[in-house]
């Protein structure tokens, strides 16, 4: 039997939500706040955003009465959300998302913007999936928002994408894909007057269908699948998808 091989990773890559991150993460906010916040709000009255970062859903989800509770690895990411009004009274427990526990129980537990794929590993992935499980009250629901992965059909599994072209300014995105660990090491490039600054990060890329077993390992199932927050169908057209996990039936309560 032949060696399964995989394609060497660039050293030094690993996910950063430092004080650089953390201060400049909210510049450019995706435009979907909106119908996430309408999307999750119709779960109940109490919730726990796994990765709460600096409270792009948590804090206007908040404002229409549901009360929301974080995770977060990131005590930088969690000092910028305390900055901000209403910060102050999310209530955080800081740690990895994939074990700490907060001692109660929610209506909604969510995941949103590819945030499981922080997880490096398929072990931490599951893991992930049992803490939303142990975190539901019952009814309760898991929901996740992941992009849905293209890379491994580019060539070579590595390309650049240009993200910005301005006269004084060019920002484009480096990737390589190790399809054996499905790991896509990831790096913004800009280069502006001011110099030049790199983003990198690394994310383990999961198809949904992994995700529902690893779903069925914690003890859930898959109640709904769209599109995107407004409710899309989900087709081989969909970029993401939005997936609503429940206990499933003979699990314990």
């Amino acid at each position: 039997m032949a060696a399964v091989t995989s394609v060497g990773c660039v050293h030094g890559f690993n996910p950063s939500f430092g004080p650089e991150t953390a201060r400049t993460y909210d510049n450019s906010l995706r435009g979907d706040e909106t119908e996430t916040v309408r999307f999750l709000a119709g779960f109940g009255t109490r919730a726990l955003e796994l990765a709460i970062g600096t409270g792009r859903i948590a804090l206007p989800l908040r404002e229409t009465g549901v009360h929301v509770d974080g995770v977060e690895l990131s005590p930088d990411m969690v000092a910028r959300l305390r900055e901000k009004p209403g910060g102050a009274d999310v209530d955080v427990t800081m740690g990895d998302m994939s074990r700490v526990g907060t001692g109660r129980t929610y209506e909604l537990v969510y995941l949103a913007y590819n945030t499981i794929c922080n997880l490096l590993t398929q072990d931490d992935q599951v893991r992930c999936f049992e803490n939303a499980a142990r975190h539901l009250a019952p009814g309760g629901v898991f929901v996740i928002e992941s992009g849905l992965p293209t890379w491994a059909a580019r060539p070579r599994h590595q390309f650049i994408d240009v993200e910005t072209l301005e006269l004084d300014r060019v920002g484009f995105d480096v990737n390589r894909y190790d399809p054996v660990t499905q790991l896509l090491d990831e790096n913004h490039v800009e280069i502006s007057v001011d110099g030049v600054r790199f983003g990198p990060i690394r994310q383990r890329l999961t198809y949904p269908a992994e995700f529902d077993l690893m779903a069925r390992i914690a003890g859930l199932r898959l109640r709904d699948r769209w599109g995107g927050w407004n409710g899309e169908p989900f087709t081989a057209e969909s970029r993401r998808h939005v997936s609503v996990y429940e206990k499933a039936v003979g699990s314990p309560a």
